[in-house]
C-alpha cells in the first residue's frame, strides 16, 4: 500500500495533505481503488465496525483537492466513487457528491 493510501486508511489528514502537497497523484489507484474510493470504503467500514456515525472527513478533503467522484476505479473499468457511495448507502458522501456535481 502506498503512503497516500495508507494515510487514507488511517484517516490521517495532515499526512495526506503533506503527501498531496509533495506531488502525490490525487487519482492514484491501489488494488483497483482510487483514493476517493478508498476513503468511502474506510468511512463505511469504520461505521460498520464501531457503530459510530458516518463521517466524510477524508472524502470531503479529497474532493477539495480535486478528486472526481465520477471517475471510475480500476483504470476506468470499475465503478465511480459516487456509485460506490450510493450502493453502500453512504448517504453523507452521496449528499456531498450531489452538491459537488451540481455546482456551476
Amino acid at each position: 500500500m502506498s503512503p497516500t493510501h495508507r494515510a487514507v486508511e488511517m484517516c490521517d489528514l495532515p499526512l495526506l495533505r503533506e503527501l498531496l502537497d509533495g506531488g502525490a497523484d490525487i487519482n492514484e489507484e491501489h488494488g483497483g481503488l482510487t483514493l476517493l474510493h478508498h476513503a468511502i470504503d474506510v468511512e463505511i467500514d469504520s461505521h460498520t465496525q464501531t457503530g459510530e456515525p458516518l463521517h466524510v472527513d477524508v472524502t470531503a478533503y479529497l474532493l477539495a483537492r480535486g478528486a472526481d467522484p465520477k471517475r471510475r476505479s480500476d483504470g476506468g473499468c470499475g465503478v465511480s466513487a459516487e456509485h460506490m457511495a450510493f450502493v453502500s448507502r453512504h448517504w453523507l458522501a452521496s449528499a456531498l457528491f450531489e452538491a459537488w456535481t451540481s455546482r456551476p
